[in-house]
């Protein structure tokens, strides 16, 4: 293969790309990120590549969650603090059923871009260029709003350092205490329609944390108990974005994608001869790459040699996002090569993508039954074909949004206007990711839902 550089990418072919007017604009902004500091650290990213191996080896377990495209509009440290609690609410539950370490990686301070499936989009009559992401442009129809600025990089780049800024303070300063995580998993049971259902695996979080304050081990003896990692990710969707934030690390002297810990290629865009495959190819982050019903074993197996050609675990995850009606019959033949050729990979459900539907008032939505379907049939076919189910994917908030149908509440599609509020995505809403946690949490110790 030729000479990686992280300007490299730039002699492919490149698909999903803004088609920006002033040129000579863009090239002063990538300068200008270029001498901004990283947003995270080589040694970080090792940490989750260490543990990402773990999850390889069948000894943890990868939760993947946050926003579709984070919003410059909807930068609040509530929605911040939000979104991180409930990742934990998740992480509580399924640590404990799973009895392994739960590895939480954030969709957050970093997800701007989003590929889209046409160019255009055309309302009454009307067309102008997709939303794309606020890294790139404005949803609101108008010419002007869609119109790609270069400028919005910067203030992703901006938006980013403040949410980790928040994220590890948020980590290291108590409220990731285990006691008060589970009094806010406690609080979502007793209000819950299928309390019954849940009861059970918050009252023992709860006695083993009393035993263990029994044992002497508290918040002020154990400072795991007060403090966690928490990881961020996004799709590296903007090349010139990600190049400008591409550093050499001074210890070992490899290149590292320091705009976060780990960044994952799209299913639009991981043809193996073109700009994305060869970006991610030299950067050493733990990356991950969607995988689609379309595609086939043998061109797995060389997207894997592209992205791992020294099958180190912890390096490449597969991201599944096939559907519910297509991962059963799709899915095996996949995880079965993979096997027979020997290759490490962390295998992750994405049950949001493939079961996205457009419901009868118009609203884009997808139905929890669908997801967890598809989840389950995710854990069936790893657990029939002798592999580890090892992590899940999702479009989530800790917003009481109203935006995928379905769960204990029984949201109906009537109900998706009430509170519609994503600019991309259907999301679920903080209900729906805790009552997905405890009813897979026994998937972790089954190896089925």
């Amino acid at each position: 293969m030729s000479q990686w550089t992280p300007q490299s990418w730039r002699d492919f072919p490149i698909q999903q790309q803004p088609k920006y007017q002033d040129q000579a604009l863009v090239t002063q902004i990538e300068q200008q990120l270029q001498k901004y500091p990283p947003l995270v650290f080589a040694q970080e990213t090792r940490d989750l590549f260490q543990q990402l191996g773990q999850v390889a080896d069948g000894e943890a377990f990868l939760l993947q969650g946050g926003d579709c495209a984070e919003s410059f509009a909807d930068f609040t440290a509530p929605k911040i603090r939000d979104t991180f609690k409930v990742m934990l609410q998740m992480a509580v539950v399924l640590t404990f059923a799973g009895r392994s370490p739960v590895v939480k990686v954030a969709r957050m301070a970093g997800q701007y871009a989003k590929p889209r499936s046409s160019d255009m989009e055309t309302i009454d009559g009307v067309s102008l260029p997709s939303y794309r992401g606020d890294i790139i442009n404005s949803s609101e129809f108008t010419a002007a709003s869609r119109e790609p600025d270069p400028q919005r990089l910067v203030t992703a780049y901006h938006h980013s350092a403040a949410s980790l800024n928040l994220l590890r303070a948020f980590a290291q300063g108590g409220l990731a205490d285990l006691h008060q995580v589970n009094r806010w998993n406690m609080s979502f049971v007793e209000s819950n329609p299928l309390k019954d259902r849940y009861q059970d695996i918050s009252q023992r979080i709860q006695e083993a944390l009393r035993f263990m304050e029994v044992c002497g081990i508290t918040s002020q003896t154990a400072p795991s108990i007060s403090e966690t990692q928490l990881y961020t990710s996004h799709e590296a969707l903007l090349l010139n974005y990600e190049e400008a934030l591409t550093r050499r690390d001074s210890l070992t002297g490899d290149w590292y994608d320091c705009s976060a810990h780990m960044v994952w290629i799209g299913e639009r865009t991981r043809q193996l001869d073109h700009a994305h495959i060869e970006f991610f190819r030299g950067i050493h982050n733990p990356v991950g790459v969607k995988i689609g019903p379309g595609m086939e074993e043998d061109e797995l197996i060389r997207l894997i040699d592209a992205l791992n050609p020294n099958n180190k675990a912890g390096r490449l995850t597969l991201i599944t996002r096939m559907g519910a009606d297509k991962l059963a019959d799709k899915l095996p033949r996949l995880v079965r090569k993979v096997q027979q050729e020997g290759r490490k990979v962390v295998w992750s459900s994405d049950p949001m993508h493939g079961n996205t539907v457009k419901a009868s008032n118009n609203y884009k939505t997808r139905d929890f039954e669908a997801i967890l379907r598809e989840i389950r049939q995710f854990f069936a076919v790893h657990q029939a074909e002798g592999s580890h189910a090892g992590g899940i994917h999702l479009e989530m908030t800790g917003e009481h949004v109203t935006e995928c149908t379905g769960g204990a509440y029984g949201l109906s599609e009537q109900d998706l206007a009430q509170r519609y509020f994503t600019q991309c995505d259907p999301r679920l809403n903080s209900d729906q990711v805790l009552e997905l946690a405890f009813l897979i949490a026994d998937s972790l110790r089954t190896g089925a839902v």
